[in-house]
């Protein structure tokens, strides 16, 4: 089974409505080179209506960096999946090592928030990875697959085919330093054949992206690799020639 290639851009807190417009200009301009990937953009909530807007009638899907595991009520500042789901988001990252670590999201919350966020109609890119620390140790698959299984003893190991995985060593994030090919290929091919112990009819289908100063210049030889359908991108998603250089890696 060939996996589609998805790119999905993280915004994080950066963007302002005339830096939006111009980067999403650039990327539109380019989009008929990526007809081969699944494009992904997640602005900060304040910006998802007017980049849903924006990319109307393209082949862009907006997701959101987050969500609440409340439907609704008297939780100030939050945002539902309802709420995303009304103002056009497809997808909604959870998990990401940000959370993880400025916000404290433990493994159970975000298995609650993947579970929402299904159950709300959005697709979760569930983010997993280790620490630098972490990998030096050398529990790098014990720290991922622990993530993991958070999910799977929650929702059930099916609720992966309904999702997509990010793998992200956090030591490659905003840091200039990328995981090898082969380092990233390695807790790739760990992540599917855990997957694949329990339903290998899952683990074929689930798209795991990689996450970590993933550029233009090493984007081919990334996803040139057997278990890496594309990436969640950073830094390189705020810029429209670095982002569609990544999103026309899979030509």
């Amino acid at each position: 089974m060939s996996r589609r290639i998805m790119v999905a851009g993280n915004w994080k807190m950066n963007g302002s409505n005339e830096s939006i417009a111009s980067l999403l200009a650039g990327i539109k301009a380019g989009m008929d080179a990526a007809d081969k990937t699944t494009v992904v953009v997640c602005p900060p909530m304040i910006y998802i209506h007017k980049v849903q807007e924006l990319t109307a009638g393209t082949a862009i899907s907006v997701g959101a960096q987050n969500l609440s595991v409340e439907t609704s009520g008297a939780f100030t500042g939050e945002m539902s999946s309802a709420m995303l789901m009304d103002n056009g988001c497809t997808y909604v990252i959870v998990g990401h090592s940000e959370r993880r670590a400025l916000y404290h999201e433990s493994d159970m919350l975000v298995a609650q928030k993947y579970g929402v966020a299904r159950a709300g109609g959005l697709i979760p890119i569930l983010c997993i990875g280790e620490t630098l620390e972490e990998r030096e140790a050398g529990i790098t698959e014990q720290v991922v697959g622990r993530q993991l299984d958070a999910v799977i003893a929650m929702e059930g190991v099916k609720a992966l085919a309904d999702g997509v995985i990010a793998y992200e060593p956090v030591w490659a994030i905003g840091t200039g330093k990328t995981a090898s090919p082969q380092q990233a290929q390695d807790v790739h091919a760990f992540i599917r054949s855990r997957i694949a112990e329990i339903d290998a009819g899952v683990a074929e289908k689930v798209q795991i992206l990689y996450g970590g100063s993933v550029k233009g210049s090493n984007a081919v030889e990334l996803f040139a690799n057997e278990d890496i359908d594309g990436g969640l991108i950073g830094g390189a998603s705020l810029d429209a020639e670095d982002f569609l250089a990544i999103c026309t890696a899979a030509n």
